[in-house]
């Protein structure tokens, strides 16, 4: 009965050791290879897939080049002294050429040993040079410089910057309540231009109009001469005798219009 129990226990512990001392190793995809013979890498950066190692004596480690995703906060002080809380976001991959360099000099775990405090240190170096309203004005131009210095700092470890991203800025409250003041004075100082302007116009218009009226005013002045005048009575009277119907007003008294008294002798 107690045989069985033994050799379960057997087929175990010689799986252990034959998975333990097994003489190949595998890289999967995304990753490179460093060989390490007791605890020494080898220069020679090895691709994915199997790959043969001594048992007991050599150990094959991973190294991740695969695109990776950091995102991370820190504040800094602008140029004009304001506490500007940053938050970013970082891809980046390992130069697969580079992998035992990672793997050697950053214990691989490049992300805590030169990414963090990289991006700490860019952020508040680039910063430092635009004042808080610059720094919401000229975002592109802060991201643009902050990915140029880690770039350099970050490829001499062998790391390249895929993208960089400002998430965003966050100010104290009593800068986001000056700016906010500000704003509002801008705009009433707009509105008050704008209706200057419009004022001066209905202006301009009121004048052009009443200088419109007298000049024609004038010249129909100039155009009223006697003749002028005579022709519009004789018109007037052709007129009225065009709408005479020929009967005679009643009038009681006086003398009849339109009969030659001479004329009846």
């Amino acid at each position: 009965m107690n045989r069985l129990p033994l050799k379960v226990i057997g087929i175990v512990v010689a799986l252990i050791l034959v998975v333990s001392l097994a003489p190949f190793g595998t890289v999967p995809a995304g990753h490179r290879g460093v060989m390490t013979t007791f605890g020494s890498p080898s220069s020679e950066v090895l691709s994915e897939g199997i790959h043969f190692r001594i048992p007991l004596a050599q150990k094959l480690n991973l190294v991740n080049v695969s695109i990776q995703k950091g995102e991370g906060d820190g504040d800094a002080a602008s140029r004009d002294l304001q506490i500007v809380h940053t938050r970013v976001a970082l891809n980046y991959h390992v130069q697969p050429s580079a992998a035992v360099t990672v793997f050697r000099d950053l214990g691989n775990e490049p992300g805590t040993r030169i990414i963090i405090p990289s991006v700490q240190e860019a952020v508040k170096a680039v910063t430092a040079r635009f004042t808080a309203e610059e720094l919401i004005a000229k975002r592109t131009d802060v991201r643009d410089q902050i990915v140029a210095q880690l770039r350099e700092r970050l490829g001499r470890h062998g790391i390249v910057v895929d993208e960089f991203s400002i998430v965003n800025f966050n100010f104290s409250r009593s800068f986001n309540e000056a700016i906010e003041a500000k704003t509002t004075a801008e705009q009433l100082k707009l509105k008050a231009e704008r209706d200057l302007l419009r004022i001066e116009v209905e202006a301009k218009q009121r004048v052009a109009q009443a200088r419109a009226e007298a000049e024609s005013l004038a010249i129909q002045r100039q155009q009223v001469t006697p003749e002028l005048i005579r022709l519009r009575e004789m018109e007037n009277q052709r007129h009225a005798i065009d709408k005479w119907d020929g009967k005679l007003p009643n009038v009681s008294g006086g003398a009849i219009p339109f009969i030659n008294v001479n004329g009846a002798k």
